[in-house]
């Protein structure tokens, strides 16, 4: 296991995750790298949950990059819908990745079902944060946020479904709030926070 840690790579294409995590950790003082700096490829995601993909996904970067890499693998999932689109949320926007096209699925899925009450629209975010290291040992950390999905969707800010969640306590969407605030209660942060303690340990 490594000592202590100077660089990390974030496993992700996804600019929007890339600069929340990378917003997570700058407070740390680490190195923080994008895939795209190694060139590293997306691989297949054939993992049957949240956990499973985003492993696939740390220890591809971290292999090939020869670094630790954290990965992260989030979706959305209703439960009226069996917790659909979930580990398949990003495959929902298709492979330009349009979330809009997403969101139109999900609106037209929840109305096909007359789930038209908002105790049948109850949904939450969830997020698997992992750590691979090149010499094989992993972590993984998991944040949920509850709440509900709305139409029409509201908000530029953020990025995938975030402008049809609103979190339990909130009025505003994840797509109206701005980035800083997000990132404080998001599932992301949620995940992050039990990453952090782990990660303080590699820290000089």
């Amino acid at each position: 296991m490594i000592k202590n840690i100077k660089e990390i790579v974030i496993a992700s294409h996804n600019e929007g995750k890339v600069r929340e995590i990378r917003s997570l950790l700058k407070p740390m003082g680490f190195k923080i790298y994008s895939a795209k700096k190694f060139c590293i490829n997306e691989p297949i995601e054939n993992g049957k949950t949240f956990k499973e993909n985003s492993l696939i996904k740390s220890k591809n970067a971290a292999k090939k990059s020869g670094i630790p890499a954290i990965a992260d693998d989030s979706g959305l999932c209703i439960l009226s819908l069996g917790n659909q689109p979930g580990i398949y949320s990003a495959r929902w926007a298709g492979k330009d990745k349009n979330f809009n096209t997403a969101i139109r699925k999900i609106h037209k899925k929840i109305h096909k079902n007359n789930y038209v009450n908002k105790s049948s629209r109850k949904a939450f975010f969830c997020c698997a944060l992992s750590i691979y290291f090149p010499d094989n040992n992993y972590r993984v950390f998991e944040g949920k946020k509850y709440g509900h999905v709305q139409f029409p969707p509201l908000g530029k800010n953020g990025f995938g479904y975030d402008p049809i969640f609103v979190p339990i306590g909130y009025k505003k969407t994840f797509g109206e709030m701005n980035f800083d605030y997000k990132e404080r209660i998001s599932h992301r942060s949620i995940a992050f926070k039990k990453m952090k303690t782990y990660l303080e340990r590699f820290i000089d």
